[in-house]
């Protein structure tokens, strides 16, 4: 192990050396870019939690490449790199989404532009209007069920737990998945933009507490928006009540307005970066 003094002089050496070896600044400049694309990325997902995790494990790397002396710097670099591509896994969606959004556009873009959100809203507003309807008829029968608006980021097995539908979003198809009886009406269903990607998922349950009455089909859905970045929309079958949940917050006794409005906020979210291309 380095002793302190061993270190501070390696700090100093390497800052008085930066005129005769710019090869340092480049390093500096490539670790600040990763950093600083990572945080983003994440913070622009809503990752807080990833965010704090993701420091904290930079920093616990940089005192050990500091403190051990067999910690080559080229090992420092494998380790940082690993580390800020796993962070970045998790997200790869967005990342692709943002990199077709920087892609070079040609004359006429701007019309163009404003078509497409035209049509987009258009669009959106006939899969808000089917969902809508679906939970209304749900909630009016006490049918329970559970809807993940998905962004594409949900853990794989998630996904591969329940049927693979990848079906266009109407409101009858919706109702009879959840029909008592349903081969799939017990596990939840994965909207993802303008498709029902899967049905007869299994979530993650939340392990906070909750009153009595919120029973499995409401702890799965707040489970899962704890571990992704994603809502839900739950129907109970005991009371036909309505709620919503977000970054692990439920709210109750949603009606046919509320829900459009949740609704539209994640089609926003979801359809924006498709209006810019």
């Amino acid at each position: 192990m380095r002793s302190p003094q061993e270190i501070w002089e390696n700090i100093k050496n390497a800052v008085l050396g930066i005129p005769d070896n710019w090869f340092i600044v480049f390093e500096a400049i490539f670790i600040f870019a990763v950093v600083y694309f990572v945080l983003k990325t994440l913070y622009d997902n809503g990752a807080k939690k990833a965010v704090a995790v993701y420091l904290v494990l930079l920093l616990l790397t940089g005192a050990i490449a500091l403190f051990q002396e067999h910690f080559s710097a080229a090992l420092f670099y494998v380790v940082f790199l690993i580390i800020s591509l796993f962070f970045l896994m998790l997200f790869h969606t967005e990342i692709k989404r943002l990199l077709w959004n920087t892609s070079p556009r040609h004359g006429g873009a701007l019309h163009e532009s404003a078509a497409k959100t035209t049509a987009v809203s258009a669009r959106a507003e006939e899969y808000i209007t089917d969902i809508v309807k679906a939970v209304q008829n749900l909630s009016k029968n006490n049918t329970g069920a559970l809807i993940v608006l998905s962004n594409g980021n949900l853990p794989h097995n998630i996904i591969d737990s329940g049927v693979t539908l990848n079906a266009n979003i109407s409101s009858q198809l919706i109702e009879g998945i959840f029909i008592n009886k349903a081969p799939l009406h017990d596990g939840a269903m994965v909207i993802l933009g303008d498709k029902i990607q899967a049905a007869g998922c299994f979530l993650p349950l939340t392990q906070r507490e909750f009153p009595k009455d919120y029973g499995t089909r409401h702890r799965a859905g707040i489970g899962v928006t704890e571990v992704a970045d994603v809502s839900t929309i739950i129907v109970s079958e005991e009371t036909g009540i309505v709620s919503v949940v977000k970054l692990g917050k439920i709210t109750r006794y949603i009606d046919s307005e509320n829900l459009k409005r949740f609704l539209r906020e994640y089609y926003w979210k979801e359809f924006n970066t498709e209006r810019k291309r």
